[in-house]
This record gives structure tokens, C-alpha cells and sequence, in this order.
């Protein structure tokens, strides 16, 4: 059976007193899109930050790709804590759109596009402008590529925040709630670019949403976390629809659906 491209081994996280992770067991089977549900401060996001490298575990592995990437081999073949060139070699496979763009005011779109590639990556700029104009063309923005952030609504920011992770090519893709701070009329649109981007490739994603007919929808599994342990998981009809725990039901019945 093909190794998973990500696994989460024992992942332990807490914050001062506070756990939020306590022993998370996962794996993410290559090309998987994967849902993350859960009321707020039961750890979803806190297990894509991890893997983003944007939080340390406080104990347990994460491994990409074969690699685990909070530890490396020294030249003693010693397992040792991973240093920054470690880290941003494993982060290069994986790209995360978050819930407000991030994205650098003074530039234009295609220039936000083109920035990590050119920087991080040192490829040819002019390949990567060609690349950046495609990619804005798959999220509907190829006649916006010489505008600003701020000339940009909601949902045409977080395509270009979609369209710059595209940009380097990424094994996993991780989406943190990335509606939630948009416009109700807005967020159809950005679902719609998630959802033509699963269906055309085999890049992961891990989703932390609340949309729950959309995980319904596009996801392969869906995962119910609830004070940061895993309660319940399995195909989206069996735990959106026949959900078995009293607490994923709770949960459910707080979403109105048009199901």
C-alpha cells in the first residue's frame, strides 16, 4: 500500500497549561482531500499549523513525504532536532491559504504571484510570469493581474492567496477556514475554485471548514475533533449524515443545511 503523504504519529500539542492535541494518530493518503471539522478550540487549525511549521508539537512526529519533518539525520546518521534548511525543504511541498490572504498590499497581484518562486525558489522570472498569468487564469482573475489588493473584493483576494500557493507546486494544499471571513455572498465563489481545484489534480488538501455541505461534497474523509482528540472520522455521508456519537450530532445540529 502507497506510503501516506503526510502522518501525524502521537501529535501532542499544548499552550502553557492547555492542551490542545492530545495524541493525534492521521494519515493523509496522497492526492486525499481531507475535512476538518469540529467546534472552535478542539485543534484543527493547530494541526495544519504544525504541519506548515507554523507551531512545534510538544511531543509526537509528523512525517511528509517519506521525511519527518521536525527531525533530520546529522552526518552521524543521529536523528537531531531539524534546522531551518530542513524545515523549508519539507515546507516547500506544501502551500496554505489562510482565513485573511496575507497578501502584500504594495504589489500587484501577479507580483504577489511571482514573489516566492523567484526569492525562495530562484526560477527564471520570466517562466514564473507565465506561470503566475496561468495560475490567476485558473481562479477567474486573469483580467486582474495588474491590479492591487485593495482594489479586490473578499473572495477575489482569497483566489489570488490560492493562486500564489499554486505557485509552488505543492504536494499538500492546507485551507484554514478560508471563507470565514468573507461576505456570505462571496463565499460561493471561492468554493467553487477549491472544488474545480480538487477535482483537476492529485495534490492533498486538508481543510478546516465549517461549510459543511461543501465537505460533504468534495471531501474523501471527513475528521470530527473534539478537545483536541479525534472523535469520530470515516466517509463524509456516514459522519455528516449518520453521524454515531452523541457529540458529533450536537455538533451537526447546530448547522442549518439545505440538505
Amino acid at each position: 500500500m502507497e506510503e501516506p503523504i503526510v502522518q501525524y504519529k502521537g501529535i501532542q500539542k499544548s499552550f502553557g497549561d492547555v492542551d490542545v492535541l492530545k495524541g493525534i494518530d492521521l494519515d493523509i493518503r496522497k492526492g486525499e482531500k481531507l475535512a476538518l471539522i469540529g467546534p472552535s478550540g478542539s485543534g484543527k487549525t493547530t494541526i495544519i499549523r504544525l504541519l506548515m511549521t507554523l507551531e512545534k508539537p510538544s511531543s509526537g512526529v509528523i512525517v511528509v513525504d517519506g521525511e519527518s519533518l521536525w527531525e533530520m539525520r546529522n552526518k552521524k546518521n543521529e536523528l537531531v532536532e531539524a534546522d531551518d534548511k530542513h524545515l523549508r525543504k519539507i515546507r516547500g511541498d506544501i502551500g496554505m491559504v489562510f482565513q485573511h490572504f496575507n497578501l502584500f498590499p504594495h504589489m500587484s497581484i501577479l507580483e504577489n504571484c511571482m514573489l516566492a518562486p523567484t526569492i525562495v525558489k530562484k526560477k527564471d522570472r520570466d517562466e514564473v510570469r507565465k506561470t503566475a498569468l496561468d495560475m490567476l487564469g485558473k481562479v477567474g482573475l486573469a483580467d486582474k493581474v495588474d491590479l492591487y489588493p485593495n482594489q479586490l473584493s473578499g473572495g477575489q483576494k482569497q483566489r489570488v492567496a490560492m493562486a500564489r500557493a499554486l505557485m509552488m507546486r505543492p504536494k499538500v494544499m492546507l485551507f484554514d477556514e478560508v471563507t470565514s471571513a468573507l461576505d456570505p455572498e462571496l463565499v460561493g465563489e471561492v468554493l467553487e475554485v477549491i472544488r474545480d481545484l480538487a477535482k483537476a489534480g492529485d495534490m492533498a488538501m486538508i481543510l478546516v471548514t465549517h461549510e459543511m455541505d461543501f465537505a460533504l461534497d468534495i471531501a474523501d474523509r471527513v475528521v470530527f475533533l473534539n478537545e483536541g482528540v479525534i472523535e469520530e472520522q470515516g466517509h463524509p455521508h456516514d459522519i455528516l449524515v449518520n453521524p454515531k456519537s452523541e457529540r458529533l450530532q450536537d455538533f451537526l445540529s447546530r448547522f442549518t443545511s439545505s440538505r
